[in-house]
């Protein structure tokens, strides 16, 4: 009896030939995606605010950085400015070195700062300068500084502007018996006072001003020494930003 013959193995070794193809046109799939990434523009402003989106939300990026710092990213952002945002950063410019060259001349650099932050131009009057101490009532010395500097605030490109007054302390408590108990109250009042003083003596229109008092709550240095504290006593005058009285109201 034949035996039969055993069937030949056709069972190749590795993977289909098919996977050869495939895996080309994947990777020319790449490579095209890579040259579309490469000649787009990445939109930083709208990337940064995806992001912080979800900062908080997931619990996985609170106190990192999602963008660093960069040349770019800082011109793209300029680039993403209308010509409006432009004209308006410009002009707080001007009116900042406007007011940095009166601060000169009537020898006050020291006592009140000018500084333009991203929420708009902000006048720093250290507490000693408007105020006695633990007191809310202007000083009269004190009209001297801010009559000049607030008429800034009737010219043209400023006279439509929202400015805001904050009054600031330090952590130290106030002496027994005095007017206000605590420094929540003197910081209130400090900056109604103020307010008071641009509607009624300056004559600038009230619907633009508002009135806030932060206490201790927002120091701009370690309340750990009698110079850090001066500079924690303070009165900010804001002039805001289009864009940010627009997003509060």
């Amino acid at each position: 009896m034949a035996r039969r013959r055993p069937k030949e193995d056709n069972t190749q070794n590795g993977a289909p030939a098919w996977m050869a193809t495939y895996g080309d046109m994947v990777t020319l799939l790449l490579a095209f995606f890579v040259l579309l990434f490469a000649f787009s523009e990445v939109d930083a402003q709208k990337f940064e605010a995806i992001i912080q989106s979800f900062q908080g939300s997931l619990g996985v990026l609170d106190s990192g950085k999602t963008i660093e710092p960069s040349e770019y990213i800082t011109s793209a952002l300029t680039d993403e400015l209308t010509m409006r945002q432009i004209e308006e950063l410009e002009d707080f410019r001007k009116l900042e070195e406007r007011l940095q060259q009166l601060l000169d001349e009537k020898n006050l650099d020291a006592d009140v700062l000018v500084t333009l932050e991203t929420r708009g131009l902000v006048l720093r009057f250290q507490d000693n300068v408007l105020f006695d101490s633990g007191r809310a009532e202007l000083k009269e010395t004190s009209l001297e500084i801010l009559v000049p500097l607030s008429e800034f605030l009737k010219e043209p490109e400023f006279e439509n502007k929202f400015v805001r007054v904050e009054g600031h302390t330090d952590t130290d408590p106030l002496r027994l018996g005095a007017r206000y108990e605590t420094n929540w109250e003197l910081s209130v009042a400090r900056a109604a006072n103020v307010v008071r003083f641009l509607i009624e003596e300056i004559d600038l229109e009230p619907e633009r001003f508002s009135a806030s008092g932060y206490g201790e709550y927002h120091p701009v240095a370690p309340n750990d020494t009698r110079e850090n504290k001066a500079k924690n006593r303070r009165v900010d005058i804001v002039i805001l930003k289009s864009e940010l009285v627009a997003s509060t109201l």
